[in-house]
């Protein structure tokens, strides 16, 4: 990391309070206390970035395992493992055993107050712990309740657990592809995961504005299912009412072009005469709009894999950077195609100050990605790393107005651990 980012970091350090040092501007979500029962991605991805604006976030984890993401990857450094710390910073941890009635008490007393509670179990497990909606409501009706699943709570699938890859499989983005030869395949990244937990935020937000203006709290429930079909609001629009699949990856003029030195991306469109432009930045004799079989985009959808088959011939001879200079050249859209390791020590992801750092006790210096979204006068906030498995259960209780004698007999019976 650059002395830049560093000095980026070091602006958004944090008052007490939680705004940032200096600033008179509070922290968006300041004030705002929620009760996270979430793990693994999907719901961790998303109570972090409302911590980053200055949610207080209490997670609730299980005594001794806590969140699946703190073992389900083998690492030098245990439970506090880069996965774990990657999505739960700006949060307390609390370790209740919610099997006891007095660990069940302890979280009713935390969610008597609370603003908002969160949770990605499968549908009816949070009824079935004694922390449904309509139990909570009684003695806190403006809390929100904000539940992120597979599928959601009725129809044929709500009883399945929701998983990345299943729900890419079940909504039909898995079977996209570029070509029809091309095997479906998991897409590598957690996509469902992210784009749910951005939609759970959004409705967690909306519910709070609407409380604000209400008093009324209300139920916050996303799918991951639901969520994929969204992804494809275009293509499904075009499904539905022309019975015809769009397919952006099998544009004729677009592709990833393999060069002596690695890959390139092109996208031969938003431009006029993209074929043309094509042409010259390959170095080509002539135009191959010219050519019979390529004049009109009709035909070069027909016959894409002869014209593919003379880009690929031409950006295999020289180098990456050599092909990018010659596509901007001609207003072409292109980029080098990248590795994570790539993209990380980038230029532009330093000038976008798109990793952060913080210490932690046992693990020492943590980088991260830091949040995307930039609000000029109350940027996100990095308060605290990661929380060590039940790392606050004494502070969080005391506050709670649960004295040290309570406190340590529910240590002493294992409620707390």
């Amino acid at each position: 990391m650059s002395a830049a980012t560093v000095e980026r970091v070091d602006e958004r350090t944090t008052a007490p309070g939680g705004s940032a040092a200096g600033s008179p501007v509070p922290l968006p979500l300041e004030g705002i206390r929620i009760v996270d029962f979430t793990q693994v991605f999907m719901g961790p991805s998303c109570t972090q970035l409302l911590g980053d604006y200055g949610a207080d976030i209490i997670k609730v984890e299980r005594p001794g395992a806590g969140d699946i993401s703190r073992n389900s990857f083998p690492d030098q450094d245990g439970q506090d493992n880069p996965i774990f710390l990657s999505i739960n910073r700006n949060k307390r941890s609390v370790s209740v055993d919610t099997r006891t009635d007095e660990g069940r008490e302890v979280l009713h007393r935390l969610l008597a107050d609370a603003d908002v509670v969160v949770s990605n179990f499968r549908s009816g497990v949070m009824e079935r712990m004694g922390f449904g909606y309509e139990e909570l409501k009684v003695k806190n009706p403006g809390i929100i309740w904000a539940s992120g699943t597979g599928f959601g709570p009725v129809g044929p699938y709500s009883h399945k657990g929701g998983q990345d890859a299943i729900a890419q499989a079940y909504s039909g983005v898995m079977w996209r592809r570029e070509s029809d030869d091309q095997k479906p395949a998991i897409y590598p990244t957690t996509l469902c995961d992210y784009i749910t937990g951005m939609h759970l935020m959004q409705g967690i937000l909306l519910a709070l504005r609407t409380r604000q203006a209400s008093g009324v709290g209300q139920k916050v429930e996303v799918t991951m299912y639901d969520s994929m079909l969204h992804l494809q609001m275009q293509e499904a629009c075009m499904q539905l009412n022309r019975g015809y699949e769009v397919n952006w990856g099998a544009m004729p003029l677009s592709g990833v072009f393999e060069t002596t030195d690695g890959a390139v991306c092109m996208v031969g469109g938003f431009t006029p005469d993209p074929l043309a432009r094509i042409s010259d930045a390959l170095g080509l004799d002539e135009d191959l709009t010219e050519r019979p079989g390529f004049a009109t985009l009709e035909q070069q959808f027909k016959n894409k894999p002869a014209l593919q088959a003379i880009f690929r011939e031409h950006f295999a001879t020289n180098t990456t950077e050599y092909w990018t200079g010659k596509l901007e050249e001609q207003g072409l859209l292109n980029a080098p195609v990248h590795t994570l390791e790539q993209a990380l020590a980038d230029a532009q992801t330093e000038a976008n100050g798109m990793i952060v750092e913080a210490e932690h006790p046992g693990v020492g210096t943590v980088k991260m990605l830091n949040a995307p979204i930039r609000l000029s006068a109350t940027p996100p906030v990095v308060r605290r790393v990661a929380p060590r498995l039940g790392e606050h259960n004494v502070e969080v209780l005391l506050e709670n107005g649960f004295d040290a004698d309570t406190i340590a007999r529910l240590q002493e019976l294992g409620v707390l651990r």
